[in-house]
């Protein structure tokens, strides 16, 4: 008897490469199809693939050329399976790296199996092992590779593996069959076809990979600090036109400025600045827009991105531009520029709105008058808020005479405690997180989110609202099954600084608050408390409120609170007397 038919005569039972299939399809395919249940059931799916993986590599052994290279392999898939079960605390960096080389490594050896084999058996594990290859170059290549990755491609796998393993059960000879019958026609076609299968489905994965990870805009030039930086806030260090997304009968540009970080260190921003192509003669009103939540990464600016204008939400852009204001929008500390981004931290960001103002006026096409009107929306609306207490002692120049906080974030440590109970609240989560840790010594991530959840919230926080990618981070925020704190936020030094960016100062302008009542991200209840506060303090507030719209649809464009801002607005440059709710 010749090796090879020793070998086959050896073969595993058909009953347990039946067996063997099925798992690895049913286990491939709930991790394929829901990817987004629990984190602790996604790492038991993964762990039990890899074992099942293993095993069925050990029993094919005897059925294929170079048993050697593949009983490597399933005893590397055993170990690894073994090692996330009996090591919890593994990275999940740390088990992408792994499950992407031993992709990598089964399919090399798939290939130089084939090498070996009859022709259609080549052919098939030529396309598995290629679709080896690819899926263990995307879990590899992803730039922020994550577990729900990791997961995919290893399901995609497991399934191909899978039916590779049932068809040879169903379709393949006994195990006391004459090795040299040579497999039927349809035998051979069935595995060739779902062989090709398996590396149409890597190749379309890849595809998706690609797609997600394009799109992220780079940081030009433009926003590198120049030789000779003023250290004075609010000069205009470079301007230059731009011709993305600019509506018709408009004009923009990018603009580069200094400004001051909240202790008191020079620092740049950017920004934009929006006009009517043929403004009216004579000096026009600035309404200085600080723009919502976009990330927290360089690649978050607003000026930056593809639509420069719809990012952060600003509303009444037309409106603006046909009444002859000019829009006046910073893009904050740490976006396009470098960070770190101070996320929700007020001080910094009213004070990079109020230089941006100034910088504008520097801009040689323009003539700005010195009335200015600050909105804010969310993120943005606690920055407008910060703008108006600023103003008189850090830039009275700017001449602020209204500012409209628009769904504020106001009440900053509810808001933050409130994100759990939010779909998709880990998302901003990261955010707080990050930008607290990255701009205060006293705020330490570790301290404060869980050991199981650090690398999917620092993953999360890597991305932008309009990255492509960012599908990932929502997909991540349904996949944490529990809070990412292992520390309530709303104690400790996280907790202090919370309270100490509450926007409680005085706002001697007159003050327009506007708080959607079906709003989710930031509670009603805390915004008309937070307006009482205001009132209390003796400002002019005129707190209003719009039933049945959420968060966004606030400042959408069905929303009745865009032309009453803008009437409002209009009050405000006419210098008419402010009303009060109080």
């Amino acid at each position: 008897m010749s090796t090879v038919a020793r070998r086959r005569s050896r073969g595993a039972p058909r009953w347990l490469m039946l067996l063997l299939g099925v798992v690895c399809v049913g286990v491939g395919a709930t991790l394929v199809t829901r990817p987004f249940q629990s984190l602790a059931v996604l790492v038991v799916l993964v762990a039990a693939g890899m074992i099942v993986n293993g095993v069925s590599e050990l029993a094919e052994r005897s059925d294929v050329p170079d048993a050697r290279a593949t009983t490597i392999a399933g005893i590397a898939w055993i170990v690894l399976g073994l090692a996330v079960v009996l090591l919890p605390g593994l990275s999940l960096r740390a088990l992408a790296l792994l499950v992407g080389v031993s992709l990598l490594v089964g399919g090399v050896a798939r290939i130089l199996s084939a090498l070996r084999g009859t022709t259609d058996a080549r052919a098939a594990a030529l396309f598995l092992g290629a679709a080896s290859i690819i899926l263990g170059l995307v879990a590899l290549a992803w730039p922020d590779v994550t577990l729900l990755a990791v997961a995919v491609v290893f399901g995609v796998q497991l399934v191909a593996f899978g039916l590779a393993r049932i068809v040879a059960a169903l379709r393949g000879p006994a195990a006391d069959a004459p090795p040299s019958e040579p497999p039927g026609l349809l035998r051979r076609f069935v595995r060739t076809a779902a062989a090709a299968l398996a590396l149409l489905a890597a190749v379309a994965l890849a595809a998706v990979s690609l797609r997600l990870q394009g799109g992220v805009p780079a940081v030009d030039a433009f926003y590198d600090a120049p030789a000779q930086v003023p250290a004075q806030p609010g000069a205009l260090l470079r301007v230059e036109p731009l011709n993305r997304e600019v509506a018709p009968g408009a004009q923009a540009w990018r603009i580069l400025y200094t400004t001051t970080r909240a202790d008191g260190v020079p620092t740049l921003a950017s920004g934009l600045v929006v006009a009517a192509q043929n403004l009216p003669e004579g000096s026009r009103p600035v309404i200085a827009w600080a723009h919502g939540t976009t990330g927290v990464t360089r690649a978050c600016a607003p000026s930056l991105l593809a639509d420069p204008f719809k990012a952060g939400a600003a509303p009444g852009i037309d409106q603006v531009l046909a009444n002859g204001w000019v829009l006046v929008a910073t893009d904050y500390i740490g976006l396009g520029t470098p960070g770190p981004h101070a996320y929700l931290v007020g001080q910094e960001a009213g004070q990079a709105v109020l230089d941006a103002v100034r910088a504008a006026r520097q801009v040689p096409a323009l003539s700005l008058s010195d009335q200015t009107v600050v909105w804010g929306h969310s993120q943005g609306g606690g920055a407008a808020l910060w703008t108006g207490i600023l103003a008189p002692g850090y830039a009275p120049d700017a001449n602020v005479i209204g500012v409209a906080a628009l769904a504020p974030a106001s009440d900053l440590a509810g808001m933050v405690g409130n994100l759990e109970s939010v779909q998709g609240g880990a998302l901003f989560a990261s955010y707080v997180i990050q930008g607290y840790s990255d701009t205060y010594p006293d705020v330490r991530f570790d301290d404060y989110v869980r050991p199981e959840a650090r690398i999917l919230v620092r993953e999360m926080a890597s991305r932008c609202l309009t990255d492509p990618g960012v599908v990932v981070s929502i997909a991540e925020a349904l996949a944490i099954d529990k809070s990412i704190w292992s520390t309530d936020p709303a104690t400790g030094s996280f907790g202090q600084r919370l309270q100490q960016n509450v926007p409680n100062g005085s706002i001697p302008a007159p003050l327009l608050i506007g708080q959607g009542l079906g709003d989710e991200l930031v509670s009603p209840t805390a915004q008309a408390a937070y307006a009482q506060g205001r009132c209390a303090n003796g400002g002019q507030v005129e707190y209003r409120t719009y039933e049945g719209f959420d968060h966004v649809g606030v400042i959408g464009p069905e929303s009745p609170l865009v032309p009453q801002l803008l009437a409002w607005t209009q009050e405000r440059f006419d210098r008419q007397p402010a009303t009060s709710t109080c």
